[in-house]
């Protein structure tokens, strides 16, 4: 599915390049690897080959799907529930967990919308500077542009 140089998409820490494909033995049984190496720290993940899908391992979208993001961005038709702030956090680290970029983006925005109405609590501020810093990232890639033109980008959209 991936080849070295590839760059993909892990689930809560984003874009990392894969850096080699290894054979290792474990418990007797001889495992292929993906070596991840993440672009914005360094840090270094082995993805078992068998375990891509489950793991959440996945290509950087389309330049083209960038459209639909930027879209989920811009819709104000999201429902500010009238959850406790913790509900919120873990449904928000869920989706984020999940690794969709498409609901990363539904997480920023719905906190963006949430700040309009109410401080965000401490927690709920660090999901959003995550999906912020997921969302760029990819969305750079995808674009092959700067990271400072899709922050410009995401600042119109929100009016921050």
């Amino acid at each position: 599915m991936f080849h070295i140089g590839d760059k993909a998409v892990y689930p809560g820490h984003g874009v990392g390049v894969i850096e080699a494909i290894e054979t290792k033995r474990i418990s007797g049984k001889e495992q292929s690897f993906y070596i991840l190496r993440f672009v914005d720290n360094g840090m270094t993940i082995m993805v078992p080959e068998d375990n891509v899908e489950s793991a959440g391992l996945r290509t950087v979208i389309r330049k083209i799907e960038v459209r639909k993001v930027i879209g989920i961005l811009k819709d104000r038709e999201g429902t500010l529930d009238n959850q406790t702030w913790n509900r919120r956090y873990r449904e928000y680290m869920e989706k984020i967990n999940k690794g969709s970029i498409y609901e990363i983006a539904e997480v920023l925005r719905d906190l963006h919308l949430l700040r309009a109405e109410k401080e965000l609590s401490f927690g709920e501020k660090k999901i959003m500077d995550m999906a912020k810093t997921l969302l760029v990232k990819e969305l750079a890639i995808a674009k092959d542009v700067k990271e400072s033109n899709i922050l410009k980008e995401i600042h119109t959209i929100f009016g921050a």
